[in-house]
């Protein structure tokens, strides 16, 4: 018979990792307490319009990196928690789009926290400033405890601020990607006297009104902020690794803007503002944004060097989340990229939930260690780069293989696997500023996953129009608007993503 038994936890943020991790927690019965730095939760998704205060290069001063226009690039039917789905809201205020906008999944995370209680377990303004080791005391069962040092502010009074320490037996790092800007090392770039900006610190396009604006990196971020941009600045010069690596729906977008223009990198910046590009280009810039990505930094963290972070590999950790010298008491939450979230996450959370109270064995020490080596080096010899050894590139397999065998989660259902793919290839091939609003469904497949999960309604066969061309069963006059923005094209596609991101 297993030995169940609670700890007492910490988890570092309340984004929907940390959030994640505290309802898997509760419900394995630890006792839990969240530290969030911001005044809510949410973090990323919490979107905050002001950018004063802090080094436009740096992170000071602003937690979210989201601007204003930010949509989800998964459909909402992926995005959510597997027992808790992100339908449209009932009384018609929320935004309905099956790709959302940033606030209507705010608003999804809150509800999630309000449906399970977790606001009970969550200190808001509590920044953590240390995380050791704990001294060991006669009061001690044996285990390894863990010391959190924090400060907090007090709302009603404004600028007061207490540090405190409190001993856990277990920590579960939850702080999520996005808060320490990862800048390119480009010649000049120190005294380039003109704006510059990481997109961390973008929020609008206002102030860039009649400028030209040099965008450094074509991911999601970059892509995103180019083609907003295209719309009220003068010219728009966008900064790419390669041509090659364009994808088709990216180059249809571009091709409508006429001021928006594509270079190889950027070489070096001149004092007089301009710009020069490796395809022997060169424009005098008013501005220049840096869409580069971002570093994960744990800055709290104390592990005396047995957890380190090389170029955004963390490690050595047992399956991207436990590392081996210092676990249970120490867990992360968060880390895969290129997975869908929040599912992976809860799937962590609730290994990491089960492993604390005793349900879950981990292997020893030296087996972890030796299973993440083998991981690395597999990666290393797939060509794989070192900043991507968190990337799972949405390999169902493995995200499959790992819930079952770590904590009995249930099999993705073959249809989310096509409507992701579908996404993908359109979100690759197909007009880069329309994909998320232009689509119809065709697969059976996914119109009966969907209605299997309420997103759609079964309707009696008298009621349902037929296609004499594809078949597929057309949905009843009466589908409210609603139901009407949950159809959409789906096509499978299986291929199209490992070398995009690899590159």
């Amino acid at each position: 018979m297993v030995s169940m038994s609670s700890k007492k936890v910490c988890v570092i943020g309340a984004g929907v990792s940390g959030l994640a991790s505290a309802r898997e927690l509760l419900r394995e019965g630890h006792d839990v307490t969240v530290m969030e730095q911001s005044s809510s939760v949410g973090g990323q998704w919490l979107y905050d319009p002001s950018t004063d205060g802090g080094d436009p290069l740096d992170a000071a001063g602003a937690h979210s990196s989201m601007h204003a226009t930010v949509r989800l690039i998964s459909p909402r039917e992926l995005t959510c928690f597997s027992d808790f789905p992100f339908f449209p809201s009932n009384d018609g205020t929320g935004d309905a789009r099956r790709y959302p906008g940033h606030a209507a999944f705010l608003r999804y995370i809150r509800d999630f926290c309000d449906a399970f209680g977790l606001m009970d377990v969550v200190r808001l303004n509590t920044k953590v400033l240390h995380v050791g080791l704990a001294a060991p005391s006669a009061a001690d069962d044996g285990g390894v405890k863990r010391t959190v040092r924090w400060s907090s502010r007090h709302g009603d009074r404004e600028g007061e601020v207490v540090t405190t320490e409190e001993v856990f037996n277990a920590i579960v790092v939850a702080v999520g990607q996005y808060t320490q800007p990862r800048l390119p090392t480009i010649t000049g770039m120190d005294k380039w006297s003109r704006r510059q900006l990481h997109s961390h610190w973008y929020r609008v396009p206002d102030s860039f009104h009649g400028e030209v604006v040099v965008v450094v990196g074509f991911h999601e971020s970059g892509k995103d902020t180019a083609l907003e941009l295209a719309r009220v600045a003068m010219e728009v010069h966008v900064s790419v690794k390669s041509m090659e690596g364009v994808a088709p729906g990216v180059s249809k977008a571009v091709s409508r803007h006429h001021n928006l223009h594509l270079h190889l990198q950027v070489e070096c910046l001149c004092d007089d503002g301009q710009v020069m590009f490796a395809d022997g280009s060169c424009v005098v810039a008013d501005s220049i944004i840096y869409c580069t990505g971002y570093e994960l930094s744990f800055p709290f963290l104390d592990t005396g060097g047995l957890v380190t972070v090389d170029d955004d590999r963390v490690g050595p950790l047992f399956e991207h989340t436990f590392p081996p010298a210092l676990a249970p008491s120490l867990s992360f939450v968060g880390l895969p990229r290129l997975v869908l979230v929040p599912l992976f996450y809860e799937v962590q959370a609730r290994w990491v939930a089960q492993v604390l109270s005793g349900r879950r064995q981990l292997p020893s020490s030296e087996e972890m260690m030796r299973s993440a080596e083998e991981y690395h080096h597999a990666r290393e010899k797939a060509s794989v780069p070192r900043r991507l050894s968190h990337g799972i590139f949405f390999d169902f397999e493995y995200c499959d293989e790992f819930g079952e065998k770590h904590c009995g989660f249930p099999r993705m259902p073959e249809w989310k696997r096509d409507l992701l793919w579908s996404a993908v290839a359109r979100m690759r091939d197909d007009d880069m500023e329309t994909y998320r609003d232009s689509y119809h469904d065709d697969s059976d497949l996914v119109l009966e996953g969907l209605c299997s999960e309420g997103w759609l309604p079964w309707t009696p066969q008298e009621e349902v129009g037929q296609d004499e061309d594809d078949g597929v069963p057309e949905l009843a006059t009466t589908t409210d608007t609603a139901t009407q923005t949950c159809c959409m094209h789906i096509r499978s596609s299986r291929d199209v993503l490992g070398n995009k991101y690899r590159s």
